[in-house]
């Protein structure tokens, strides 16, 4: 009885084993052999070093593909793509000019007003220097 419960709990441990670590990682190998089968010309694609191209060519013999990177051709294998997005799925985004809201407009033209109202220092000091100059023609005439 003692010799089956240990047999048993080996048993259960190697099960266990293979659902959570052998299993997930036989699925995403198939679904990247999926994705990788799956590859044409024009299709944008990311590989495992982070570098974005668009497929040139796909070579299955050699199981290699060739990237266009901003015009420069590079060649990885196959097992370096990391993911895709298909040709047909890809669209340019459309640029738009961001127009400020009226509320920061009127934000943007108080502080603008608020800033030519407040005195420079040249303005303060020319101010300063006539006050300075009344009190000591007070103390000449005594």
């Amino acid at each position: 009885m003692q010799g089956m419960s240990g047999i048993l709990i080996i048993v259960v441990m190697i099960a266990l084993m293979y659902f959570m670590m052998i299993r997930p990682q036989q699925k995403q190998r198939k679904s990247h052999q999926d994705m990788v089968s799956q590859l044409k010309k024009g299709d944008q694609v990311i590989t495992i070093g982070r570098l974005h191209g668009v497929i040139n060519e796909v070579n299955t013999t050699n199981r290699t593909v060739v990237l266009d990177c901003e015009g420069i051709l590079l060649t990885f294998d196959l097992s370096a793509v990391a993911s895709v997005t298909p040709a047909a799925a890809q669209t340019e985004p459309a640029v738009t000019a961001l127009q400020p809201d009226s509320a920061e407009t009127e934000e943007s033209s108080a502080a603008t007003s608020d800033v030519s109202e407040t005195p420079t220092a040249a303005e303060k000091s020319a101010a300063a220097e006539p006050a300075s100059e009344a009190p000591a023609s007070d103390s000449t005439s005594k």
